[in-house]
């Protein structure tokens, strides 16, 4: 089994990608690719620029990563209530290619904040959303008040409630 995981967010200390990561690392059997956006660094979305440059290399990168992946593991960052400019910059490219983005692979979303409500709203916009891209949402799992629940040092979560919430949600796939 293929796990491909990010985190929605092109921050180098990601608090989603460590998420991700760790709740990807959970899955038994599986090999995991951990994508991190900053590779796919595009210009902004426009039409016009569509029209110079074609499909972007990038964006046809990211959708073969995404074809590799039985399960997909996405942690949403939210930025202003909503997704983090770069991954829907990234999103937008895609789906110019494939408007089934995350072609019905199975995925677990989840966000993660420094704030008690750990991304709901950002996590609300995907849950309703990806479905149209193609998004196969078997769960999803809200990581609220990063820095108290999660150990950045051994890279797990720290609340044993919550850990045992988010290992519970893996044993559904």
């Amino acid at each position: 089994m293929k796990i491909i995981a990010f985190g929605a967010s092109p921050s180098k200390n990601s608090i989603n990608k460590k998420l991700a990561t760790y709740a990807a690392n959970l899955f038994e059997n599986a090999v995991v690719e951990v994508l991190d956006l900053n590779d796919f660094q595009m210009p902004i979305f426009t039409v016009d620029i569509e029209k110079e440059i074609g499909q972007h290399e990038l964006a046809k990168s990211f959708l073969a990563k995404i074809t590799t992946a039985d399960i997909l593991v996405v942690s949403m960052a939210e930025n202003n209530g909503n997704y983090s400019a770069a991954f829907k910059n990234v999103f937008d490219w895609c789906t110019r290619i494939n408007a089934k983005v995350f072609q019905e692979k199975r995925m677990l979303l989840m966000a993660t904040s420094p704030g008690a409500r750990g991304g709901a709203s950002v996590l609300g916009i995907a849950n309703n959303a990806f479905p149209f891209y193609g998004g196969n949402i078997k769960a999803t799992f809200s990581l609220p008040s990063f820095e108290t629940n999660f150990d950045v040092i051994n890279n797990k979560i720290s609340n044993a409630e919550l850990d045992n919430q988010l290992k519970e949600i893996i044993k559904i796939f």
